[in-house]
This record gives structure tokens, sequence and C-alpha cells, in this order.
């Protein structure tokens, strides 16, 4: 009895520790050629919610999303301006759990489709599918909906799905201008 609950103590004292300390920090800014984000247009037409999910509306997903890709791709100052339509089309925003025993993740699914601005055409021919999960961390081993809101379960799918979908321009960063070359050193580099 002694040893359990040893454990649920250093589990509960692990639980108080932020996602954001948990998590590694995020790799350097990768190589994107000439690419500057000119829309970052995002639509939630009828997203699918998850079984067991607490409720999101759509102008929700709609603002985290859009936000999270304004933070992580505007910086890119390149020459030419490229516009995204991203449509979200799920989302699980775990309730509280049972821990240990059934621990619900949080889930955002979107479909990303890329435009160069001054051609107006289309650089992906089918839209690119983008799922991303929630981490694993201590909170997320209880299920997040114990230690966060809706908000904060949204605004890290959000985080990630950005990160994700910067992670696949770098993989096809030959549409900026970028080198073949160049582009297999910087995925060596990165660790990819």
């Amino acid at each position: 009895m002694p040893r359990i609950l040893a454990t649920f103590l250093v589990l509960l004292v692990l639980s108080g520790c932020t996602a954001g300390s948990l998590m590694p920090t995020a790799a350097p800014r990768a190589e994107l050629g000439d690419f500057s984000l000119a829309h970052n247009i995002v639509i939630a037409p009828n997203p699918y919610k998850g079984p067991g999910s607490r409720d999101a509306t759509p102008d929700e997903l709609i603002k985290a999303v859009e936000a999270a890709v304004e933070t992580r791709l505007r910086p890119y100052e390149g020459h030419k301006l490229y516009n995204l339509g991203l449509s979200i089309d799920g989302y699980a925003l775990a309730e509280p759990g049972v821990p240990l025993v059934m621990s619900p993740k949080s889930a955002l699914i979107l479909h990303v489709t890329l435009w160069d601005d001054a051609a107006g055409e289309k650089l992906n021919e089918d839209a690119y599918q983008i799922v991303v999960l929630e981490d694993l961390s201590a909170s997320t081993l209880f299920g997040s909906g114990f230690f966060n809101t809706p908000d904060q379960q949204l605004d890290t799918l959000a985080r990630k799905a950005a990160e994700a979908l910067e992670e696949w321009l770098v993989e096809n960063n030959q549409w900026f201008g970028v080198e073949p070359d160049l582009a297999g050193d910087l995925k060596e580099e990165s660790g990819a």
C-alpha cells in the first residue's frame, strides 16, 4: 500500500508541471526560400466532433488555427506570396477520463491547400491531410481534460498543427526555390 501511495504522489507532483516544461524545445526555423505568407484562410464548414469530446464552435476552431499558423509562418519573409487554405474536418477535446484506465486524447484533423498567389495556381493537386494528437505528458497520462480547459487543449492542438504544416512546407521547399541538395542538407541537419 505505501508503494501505491508513493507512486500516486509522484504522479500528482508531475501532473502539476506545465505541459510546456515537459515538451522538447522547438527545432530551429527551416529554410523556406522565397516563401512569404499572403492569406491564411481557415474554414470549418462542418467539423466532426469526436466521441466523448468537449464542445468547440467552428469560430473557436478557426480562430485557434488561424492564430497558430500566423505565429508560425508569418515570420518568413521571402520574395513571393503564397496563400494557405485550411479546412478543419474534425476535432476531439478530451473530457476527464478514468486515470490510467481510460484517458481520452485530444486530436485535430485538417486539410491544407497551398496556392502561388501571383500565378493563381495550386501547388498541391490533392489537399494534404494533417492529423495531430496531444503530446504524452504527466497531465495527459490522466487525460488532459482533468488539467486543461477546452481552450488550452485547442490552442495546443492548433500549435502542433501549425508545426506540422511548417514541416510539410519544408518537405516541399522546392516550391519556394530551394535547391534539392540544400533541402536534403537541411533535413539531415534537423535530424529528419
